[in-house]
């Protein structure tokens, strides 16, 4: 009896120790991935500041490169318009009288701050008009350190009975665009802090920054390539009336 116990403590003294070693070494094991973790959080901030670092000095190299698109662009008839109304998403936001506005577009233009990180600024330059005293509107998106985006947006002054019908005065509903009906222009005003870690963020202006100003020559052939096949489509049409004008008359011979 007085063995039995003895034994069943030796292996009750086993189990726990064996237990902790068990938990010791799933405790180092932890320790040291935490460790491996650390040293990689470590890396990936230096290949993020990397990365800035690259993307800055390439902002600086592409901006000539830009600003020479942008002269060629001013020789091209409404090339934004174009650009703007073949795009799926940005072409919706505009209205008839958009349309015409934005035929006294004289160029766009989407830059960086200096660092990055901190933001970005969206300017539409436009020739005189009879819509507005303006020549620049512009949007600012700048980066807060707790998360969220100032935004400010040019004040539209617009001339005498036109600023109602193209956006001013609207009744802006939480962070929503304002429907189809509404003006494009109605975006400058809407300058709602957005918190980026709700998930708010400003839709206009990142399909502007990210997809049309990197390359909108795309949305312009895209019109173009429109236009041509509507034209190769009607050429057929054309051709098919002629072939049934020829068929008929070679009938009425036979016939006769």
């Amino acid at each position: 009896m007085v063995a039995d116990r003895s034994k069943k403590s030796k292996v009750a003294e086993t189990t726990e120790e064996v237990s902790d070693h068990i938990d010791r070494e799933f405790v180092l094991a932890v320790e040291k991935l935490q460790e491996a973790q650390d040293e990689l959080e470590k890396v990936n901030e230096e290949a993020s500041e990397k990365v800035l670092e690259v993307e800055q000095k390439y902002n600086e190299v592409r901006r000539p490169v830009y600003t020479k698109r942008n002269e060629i662009i001013k020789s091209i008839p409404d090339f934004w318009l174009t650009a703007f109304l073949s795009h799926p998403a940005l072409g919706e936001l505009f209205t008839e009288e958009d349309s015409k506005i934005f035929k006294y577009l004289d160029s766009l233009d989407v830059e960086d701050f200096k660092d990055v990180k901190s933001g970005y600024l969206i300017t539409f330059n436009f020739k005189s008009n009879p819509y507005f005293e303006d020549t620049k509107l512009t949007k600012t998106f700048t980066f807060l350190d707790e998360g969220t985006t100032k935004i400010t947006g040019t004040d539209i002054k617009w001339k005498e009975g036109m600023g109602t019908a193209n956006g001013d005065n609207h009744e802006k509903n939480g962070n929503k665009r304002p429907p189809s009906d509404e003006s494009f222009f109605s975006w400058f005003g809407e300058t709602q802090q957005k918190d980026i870690a709700e998930g708010l963020h400003d839709e206009v202006a990142e399909i502007i920054k990210e997809d049309l100003w990197p390359n909108p020559l795309k949305y312009f052939h895209s019109e173009a390539d429109e236009e041509d096949s509507e034209g190769d489509e009607d050429d057929e049409e054309d051709k098919g009336d002629l072939d049934g004008e020829d068929n008929a008359e070679e009938d009425e011979e036979e016939s006769s």
